[in-house]
């Protein structure tokens, strides 16, 4: 069995035209892993993540706002800043720092 070493730093395309969204660990259906990377990717104004799954994200490197549905609420986050959404509780990604890569990790279980 090969043991395969990653860097979540790494292998990043210079050219980002959309968020990067790949899943490290896990499979659908279970818990799953996911590295996003964002260089001043936002949601689109009339959409709205809404999952049946929670999800906790994790900024590592760079800045990122994400509005709640509910109440309006917006969260500022910066490296070492997490937040689990519950299932259903409908977000966007308002604003990511741009010209710079924003590193978040998601779980979803």
């Amino acid at each position: 069995m090969a043991i395969n070493k990653d860097n979540i730093f790494e292998i990043i395309p210079r050219d980002l035209r959309e968020e990067l969204i790949e899943t490290i660990a896990g499979r659908e259906g279970g818990v799953r892993v996911e590295r996003i990377v964002s260089r001043g990717h936002v949601s689109r104004p009339d959409f709205w993540y809404d999952s049946r799954e929670t999800e906790w994200v994790v900024v590592i490197r760079g800045r990122a706002r994400l509005r709640f549905e509910a109440g309006d609420e917006i969260l500022d986050l910066g490296p070492g800043d997490h937040v689990t959404i519950p299932p259903h509780a409908r977000h966007r990604v308002e604003s990511t720092a741009p010209g710079q890569d924003t590193i978040w990790i998601a779980v979803h279980f």
